[in-house]
């Protein structure tokens, strides 16, 4: 039996090593992840996620993991932004507000699958004109849901959460485990 993590993110890496797990392989899912007309954020993430799964090539005892994180603003979906531009919009929608974070998971091992979605509200801090150029310039924002990294600088705008940390980081470690045991991974012993 093989664990294959369907992502490229080091942060999802990350948070398997914190839990002892180590993936066999990493393949991320190339699929397009632009959402529907009139989408909400949550059967977004969830449908994203189950593209990626079905994306991912593996063998019928390997276990395949892939995970989708969305940031929602009530009904809008705060995607990955293209440009420092769009990162400030996004930051600034989201400076003195709470907002949803939205990681949808999914596991595979020959025809069984797993999924679940973990929901964290967060209050982002009112930024400053300063605290808003600063974090463009550092360019944490890129390649990050919402424009934001909640492990890095990012984490200075958020006071308060309720939920997962790790979920907001992109993958909820105690879901995670829960569905890598009920597909038959064992580790730590």
């Amino acid at each position: 039996m093989r664990l294959i993590l369907g992502s490229g993110s080091p942060r999802r890496k990350e948070i398997l090593a914190g839990l002892g797990i180590l993936p066999d392989a990493i393949t991320a899912a190339d699929i397009d992840e632009t959402p529907r007309k009139g989408e909400l954020p949550r059967p977004y993430c969830e449908r994203v996620t189950r593209a990626k799964l079905d994306a991912i090539p593996s063998d019928p005892d390997d276990i395949v993991l892939v995970a989708d994180t969305t940031v929602a603003l009530g009904r809008r979906i705060l995607g990955k932004p293209e440009d420092a531009a769009q990162a400030a919009q996004f930051l600034l929608l989201l400076s003195g507000r709470r907002h949803n974070v939205i990681t949808s998971l999914a596991l595979r091992r020959g025809a069984q699958t797993w999924a679940r979605t973990q929901i964290t509200a967060v209050k982002m801090k009112r930024l400053s004109d300063d605290e808003l150029n600063e974090y463009l310039c550092s360019n944490e924002w890129q390649g990050k849901a919402g424009g934001y990294a909640i492990q890095g600088r990012g984490g200075a705008f958020i006071p308060w959460i309720q939920g997962s940390y790790t979920g907001v980081m992109g993958l909820p470690a105690m879901e995670t485990a829960q569905l890598l045991r009920a597909a038959g991974l064992r580790w730590g012993t």
